[in-house]
Parts: C-alpha cells; structure tokens; sequence
C-alpha cells in the first residue's frame, strides 16, 4: 500500500520517540503537522517560528529527547535559525524540519526559495535534506541520534515540498528502529586519581556545576559528593538546583570571592566561557588549579591549562570520583580559613540584599518584587526568567531547590526566549508532573520579544503565571512625566533615550485579550494579591505587570550590563 512523504515523516518521528512539535503550518508543511497528530505527536501551534524553536530545544533539554520545530520553507526556516544556535550554544537536542521549495523548481526562483540546507550548516550538527521518499525514516533516525550523541545540539533536516504529498509503496521504504540511548563514557582512571589527589591538596577549593550537570541528571551523585568531600560550590546560572541553592555548602552569595581566591576548582559540566570569565585573572588566582569534567573532549584546555582532565558523562565521572573519594576518606574542614571568608562575604552580601528588598519607597524596587515572589511562588515550580536586571537580580533573588527547574537567556544571552520555554515546560509538566506550576518572569522589553505567544498559552490552555517586571525600558526607563517632558523636544526618535520604552504600557492586557488573567501592580500589597490568586487557580493563564522604579537597578555597580560582574 502507499505511503505519502508526511506519514512517512510522521511515523518516523513517533518510532524515534519524539513526543512534541511545535511550529506554524503552511505551504508546504500543513500536512506534515496533520500526520504528526494522527500518530499521537502533540502539535503545539506557535505565532511565530523563533519561539516555536525556543520550545522545540526547551523539551530537548527538560526531557533528553529532541522537540520538533515545524517551519515552512524561505522565510520561516530562517526565523528558526536563532532558536538553532540557542540550542547548538546551550548544548541542547533538537530537530528542526523544514519545508523547501519543490524540486523540479530549483534554481527558477521558486515561491520561498533559498539554499536552507547550506544556510543549516552554521547552526546545527548536522544539515541534511533526504534523496528520496525512502530514506526519510533513516535521516530522522540520524538526525535524532546526532542531536543527542556526544555533546547535544540541533540538527536540521529540509524537506522538498513536492515530497510532502507524493506517495511511494511502503515495501520499498527502508524503515529503521529507534535509536539507542546515548552512550555513557567514564573517565581513564588514573585521570580520576590525579584530579582526586589535586582536589584533596587543595586549600581553597571550589566546586562550579553547569547546566552538563543538569542535563546529565547527576544530581543525587553530586549531592553525594559535595557532602562525602565538603566542598564549596557555585552553580552556573541553569544548573541551581542540582544542589539546592539553600544547602550549606552554596556560595553563590560569595561568587566573586569565591572565583577569585580558589586555589584549585572543579568544573563539572561547565565551560571557562564568558559566564565564569574565562578562567582568567583578575577574577582568578593566576596559578588556580582547574579540574574540567566535560562529555567533549574539544572543550578540554580551553582558555586555561587544566591540572586534570576528565573525559565523560558528567553523572558516571561523578560517580568515579564519590568511588575514589570513598577509599581515601578525605574530608574538606569546615572549619578552615576559607569556609570563614565565605560565610563572612556572603553574610554581608545577602544582607544587603535583604536591606533592598525591605524598602518601603514606591514605586518598588527590583528586590522589593523578588522578595515577595520568592515568598509565594512554589518551592517546585519552574521558574523562566529572562531580562537584563529582571534576570540577573532574580537570579540571585529566586532560589530553586530542584534541577532543570530554571531555564533562561543561557550561554548565549537570548532575548525573546521565556514564552516558548514556558510553553515547553508547561507541556512537559501536564503530561510527565501534573500540577506542577510554570512560573515566567518577563522584563518588559525581554516580553516585547514573544508577547503574542500569550494567545498559544490561552489556546491550549496552559496555566503558567507570568510575570512582567515593567520599568518602562531596557536597563532604566523613564517614567510618565520625563516621558511627556521628552516628548515637547520633537520627535521621540530623535530626543527620546534608545533604551525607553512606552511608560505604564498595559502588558496584562494582552493576558485578558485572549481570556487569561491579567493584573496591574503597583504596591507590594496588590502584588502579593495578585500572587496568590493566580497561584491559587490552578486552571487559567495569568499575567501580573508589575510596576518598579524606572531607574532601580541592582546594588549600586557602574554600568551593569557592561560589566556583566553578577552573572
């Protein structure tokens, strides 16, 4: 019996496991969505193909198996290319799949024509467009195996719109089982020996977890080592929660100090990039000892000459280690010079924060509105959070006390992420934790990104709560009076400052539009109501727009953005 491309396309993503597609339909694509549903794929129908893709890697790594991004040919394809190199960046699996121009048309300037596969290639492990209706079931099958083999990433796979209809006998096509999980590698042994008798010398010693960490699911043997060895530890900003961020051993309060006077520091799952500065003084000791534990073998040496490399899956290595450390019984002291220091800085930083987060001045302050989310939201929530300040404030405001519960901007600094994260993360939790809340924290500029996406949570009816920390512009902004005063000097392109944004702008609106909750705060007070109520209502989208002082920033730093010092 014959088979058309779109089934064939479809039942090849179902054989590999692939659970979610999300995507905007179209000339040549409708179809393939269709199939999708019919063989029991859930399609989530996005507004714009950049979320969408943002959703698609967000399963990727809350899951381990790839989402699909759906993309119709030209255009559409090229609006996920940032959800591409968000997700290759982030190390995160993902598929995208995505309409061409009919064959017989190439090279005759077809409707939507453009080289996608060649364009694919910057982006993504692997850019493929199938010869045949026949080997479609093979390329998914590599394409699902290559987003998740070795260091994970996107893979993306063209599909000619003439193949999306056309029929072939299905005793002809080559149909292929799924893929094996990805293999688990472990470190050479005296590696692990070396980097034990480095860590057990050390004085100052520093154990800094990434989101590797998360996505490998070693929690339980990283809890495991940080209290068989005693060690300090620093998450990256989405691996909180790997370990508690109110266990004892947390020093993100310290981060700087603890950066900067480490004699030796553990990586696990985490890179020298921009985010931990390299590795470099003057935020490190200029001799500090690196131990890096990566499943890629390139990333090994870069920026600084490690004391030991240790080659593998991030669980199984970590595992090695608790072995290694259970035969030598050492013990960091708690009592040492160090863990003083630490306590001392971090006391004093999160007083600090805590002086912020009591002001009684309106309109509030960044901390002030973190104090009383962290008070209301729950414990197991996920938390989304992009934004300049929103982001970097919340992130030391918001505690998480369980892994891949915090998504946000990541290794590459993306805006316009949080309402595909948040639909992903909604998506999983109703079918894998139902009942588990999805919590958005927005900057109002960062919303302006994916603001439409509140109509697909409405649609589908997903409860997520966000929340839109509205300083009317990005960085600072201007309130309603200098507003109106900039406005008699002309032209707002030309006299208005680059960074503002329209005062008092109604975001709760677009909540309410499309039959969602939507809440304007301006005291502490009507936040908190807000809070609870939509806490409370386990059944419908909201969206709180809080309103801060339009020049609250974080403790007092010239330049935050620039220097990036919090992150």
């Amino acid at each position: 019996e014959a088979v058309s491309g779109a089934q064939l396309i479809a039942q090849a993503l179902r054989s590999q496991n692939i659970e979610y597609m999300f995507g905007i339909v179209g000339i040549p694509v409708t179809e393939i969505a269709i199939a999708a549903q019919a063989v029991g794929i859930k399609y989530v129908g996005m507004r714009n193909e950049q979320a969408a893709c943002y959703a698609a890697s967000a399963v990727g790594y809350l899951t381990g198996r790839p989402g699909v991004c759906l993309a119709v040919s030209g255009p559409g394809v090229l609006h996920t290319l940032g959800g591409m190199a968000n997700a290759t960046i982030n190390c995160w699996p993902l598929i995208v799949i995505g309409g061409s121009s009919d064959r017989n048309q190439e090279t005759m300037g077809a409707f939507q024509e453009f080289p996608q596969v060649e364009a694919g290639r910057l982006y993504n492990k692997l850019s493929v467009r199938p010869s045949s209706l026949e080997v479609i079931p093979a390329v998914i099958e590599k394409a699902v195996r290559t987003s998740m083999y070795g260091r994970p990433g996107s893979c993306y796979i063209d599909i000619p719109g003439d193949f999306v209809n056309l029929q072939v006998n299905n005793s002809s096509v080559k149909y292929v089982e799924c893929c094996l999980p990805p293999p688990i590698s472990t470190a050479e042994h005296s590696a692990v020996s070396k980097a034990a008798s480095v860590i057990a010398l050390s004085k100052q010693p520093l154990l800094i977890i990434g989101k590797g960490a998360a996505y490998s699911h070693a929690e339980n043997n990283i809890r495991k080592l940080v209290q068989l060895c005693g060690l300090p530890f620093l998450p990256t900003p989405m691996a909180k929660g790997v370990v508690p961020d109110n266990h004892p051993n947390c020093v993100a309060a310290a981060r700087s100090t603890a950066l900067q006077h480490a004699d030796v520091i553990i990586l696990l799952g985490a890179r020298l990039n921009w985010i931990l500065h390299f590795g470099l003084p003057p935020r490190y000791q200029q001799d500090v000892k690196v131990i890096q534990i990566d499943i890629c073998a390139e990333e090994l040496g870069n920026n600084v000459r490690p004391a030991a490399t240790l080659l593998g899956d991030i669980n199984a290595v970590t595992k090695q280690l608790l072995e290694e450390f259970n035969k030598r019984s050492w013990k960091y002291p708690s009592n040492s010079e160090w863990w003083k220091r630490l306590r001392e800085k971090i006391k004093n930083n999160e007083e600090r924060s805590k002086g912020l987060a009591l002001q009684k001045s309106l309109p509030m302050n960044y901390y002030t509105v973190f104090h009383h989310i962290r008070e209301l939201i729950p414990k197991d929530c996920i938390l989304v959070s992009e934004g300049a300040n929103t982001m970097d404030i919340g992130r030391t405001m918001l505690p998480n006390f369980y892994p891949r519960h915090r998504l946000d901007a990541g290794t590459f600094g993306t805006m316009g992420v949080g309402l595909g994260f948040a639909i992903a993360a909604a998506m999983v939790a109703r079918d894998r934790t139902p009942g588990k809340r999805i919590v958005c924290v927005e900057g109002d500029s960062s919303f302006g990104f994916s603001g439409m996406e509140v109509e697909t949570i409405c649609r589908y009816n997903l409860p997520i709560v966000i929340i839109v920390v509205n300083n009317n512009g990005i960085y600072t902004g201007l309130d309603a009076n200098s507003w109106e005063e900039m406005l008699k000097f002309g032209d707002p392109a030309t006299c208005v400052p680059p960074v503002s944004l329209l005062p008092n702008a109604h975001y709760e609106k677009i909540m309410s539009a499309f039959g969602g909750k939507g809440y304007f705060v301006k005291t502490p007070e009507e936040l908190q109501n807000a809070l609870k109520a939509s806490v409370t209502d386990k059944q419908t989208p909201s969206l709180i727009n809080v309103m801060i002082d339009p020049q609250s920033e974080r403790k007092k730093q010239e330049f935050p953005w620039l220097t990036r010092s919090n992150l």
